[in-house]
């Protein structure tokens, strides 16, 4: 959900004018504020649209594009900034989405072209005001984009640490987020008054967990079941390591199989190693250094596809495949044609154990071979104790490629992990878990995670995921689960791309709680985030040839 803006270059301030605080009315009459960046020289220029809850004082990337030749529209989104109304995160974007395009297309500055941009927030009400199908839209770039509700947060409810995220808009101006300890705020019950432990009303946050499932309330906010609808191009951006990375690969893919026809041949993805914050582009997250080929000209990349599509340039980026992304561990660029990679080999990694694969100093472990008769796993998970995910406990950024050898030092984390690679092997796609257990509770959570085991130890965290059982067959569809009773579980871990070198291991951890990127199952079966009881549930993982438990990795093949 963090900011948008795309670089530091501010371009000549002798060859742009700066219109500040222009209004734009919407159907309902609430009046919106932009800032305008345009070339000093007269003309009709295609426009850039940037709509943004963050207020737009502190961006620098518009003079960069208005000095080559663009108008860039810089909007403080409904009740933000210096625009009138009242915020509600997303619900007014689609409409104010549509009327601030038609606006941008008639200015007297305008050719009539309109391509919008932005990220986070930004990138998703793009998604939403495409759907209202303005005529005038003719590119998007979207970036680091939230997926639909729950695609991100299958537990049903807000992820602990977006309440600062509530907190820091919940005025006209951007609230004080370091007055507030967020670490006391995250192990507040119930989830439901935690606005009330930060000090401060926000019925937004309210309102996601009274409706902790997937029914009409959300139906405004979905976009990914709709690519029919968008009608134009679309520049696809985010980073592995971007917390809501998900979403992007999802909406290329969605848009290149179920977009309008025209279309299709006219989406581009670009994944980098990056955080949520992809416009800084940076070569190290971290304790990892992902090399100089990490960082490039965010701004270049982007102003080429404008030019391309808005201006009509020839640029030859439609002769390019439509995929750029960076393979981890090797550190380069590959260009691709398809996600998932036609040429994926999907290989089953399956858990083994004699029964004590409980931390990374158990007997878990990981290989191709399916298991045969394997007692089952066992742990406890207390949610007054729950384990680890590393991790500030504010929104800005979600988790990294950090080192899990403390976390796995806990009873309640299974730890399977393979021999050394004798060759590099590299796992590129969406990676999924397909996990067998038992639980004593009514309801409780289990979580996956995919790691790369360095030869000197460092347990580096590539990706993860995690399933609420209640959830097991759709967010629509809650049912409570039968104590005692084997289930089989599918956790979607979202996607990686990263080359195991040779010396390295594979590692998939497994537990019941990643605290505090998702809130704990309390185990009780009771309605979701109103209740501060809380049970021990005791938990088995199984593993034999009726119940084989593997993640499912999409290996590509050496060239």
């Amino acid at each position: 959900m963090g900011p948008e803006d795309a670089g530091t270059d501010k371009g000549s301030s002798d060859d742009v004018r700066i219109d500040f605080n222009q209004r734009v009315k919407m159907r309902d009459g609430v009046e919106l504020s932009v800032d305008v960046y345009r070339p000093a020289a007269p003309g009709k220029y295609p426009v850039i649209l940037l709509r943004t809850p963050y207020t737009k004082v502190e961006l620098t990337s518009p003079r960069y594009f208005a000095s080559r030749g663009y108008v860039f529209v810089a909007m403080d989104v409904r009740g933000r900034g210096d625009s009138d109304g009242k915020f509600v995160p997303y619900f007014n974007e689609g409409r104010d989405g549509y009327d601030s395009i038609a606006w941008a297309a008639q200015a007297p500055w305008s050719n009539g072209k309109v391509g919008t941009f932005g990220g986070s927030y930004s990138g998703r009400v793009q998604w939403l005001a495409a759907l209202e199908q303005p005529p005038q839209l003719a590119s998007m770039v979207a970036m680091v984009t939230p997926s639909d509700p729950f695609v991100e947060w299958p537990t049903g409810l807000p992820l602990p640490p977006d309440i600062s995220w509530y907190h820091l808009v919940s005025g006209h101006v951007n609230q004080n987020e370091k007055a507030v300890d967020w670490d006391a705020v995250m192990k507040h019950l119930p989830l439901l008054t935690m606005d009330e432990a930060a000090g401060r009303s926000l019925p937004a946050w309210r309102d996601e967990i009274e409706h902790a499932q997937l029914d009409a309330f959300w139906e405004p906010l979905r976009y990914q079941t709709h690519y029919d609808k968008v009608q134009a191009p679309v520049l696809h951006i985010s980073g592995w390591y971007d917390d809501e990375q998900i979403g992007t690969p999802l909406n290329f893919a969605g848009m290149v199989s179920k977009g309008p026809e025209a279309l299709r041949a006219k989406q581009k993805l670009l994944m980098g190693p990056w955080p949520h914050r992809v416009t800084a582009t940076p070569t190290k997250i971290g304790d990892v250094d992902f090399g100089p080929a990490a960082a490039i000209d965010f701004n270049g990349y982007v102003l080429r596809w404008f030019d391309a599509t808005l201006k009509g340039i020839d640029n030859g980026i439609w002769n390019e495949p439509p995929m750029r992304i960076f393979r981890m561990g090797e550190n380069v660029w590959t260009d691709e044609k398809e996600w998932p990679m036609a040429r994926t080999q999907w290989e089953k990694y399956f858990l083994h154990s004699k029964g004590r694969a409980n931390s990374r100093m158990g007997d878990g472990v990981l290989a191709t071979a399916p298991p045969a008769a394997e007692p089952a796993d066992k742990y406890s998970y207390d949610p007054a104790d729950p384990s680890t995910f590393i991790s500030e406990a504010t929104f800005a950024q979600i988790g990294g490629p950090d080192d899990y050898r403390a976390v796995e030092r806990r009873d309640d984390v299974l730890v399977y992990t393979t021999e050394a690679m004798t060759a590099d092997r590299a796992v590129c796609g969406p990676i999924q878990m397909n996990l067998w257990a038992i639980s004593s509770a009514k309801d409780t959570d289990f979580t996956a995670k995919l790691l790369d085991v360095w030869p000197n130890g460092f347990a580096q965290r590539l990706i993860d995921g995690m399933v609420r059982a209640r959830f097991r067959e759709g967010m629509d569809k809650p049912k409570l689960i039968e104590p005692g009773r084997a289930y089989a579980y599918t956790i979607d871990m979202w996607n990686t791309c990263h080359t195991f070198k040779k010396g390295h291991a594979i590692r998939v951890e497994i537990s019941s709680s990643a605290f505090p990127k998702y809130d704990r199952n309390p185990n009780t079966g009771e309605p979701l985030g109103k209740g501060t009881r809380t049970l021990v549930a005791e938990q088995q993982v199984l593993h034999d040839k009726d119940h084989p438990s593997y993640v499912l990795l999409p290996v590509i093949p050496a060239k």
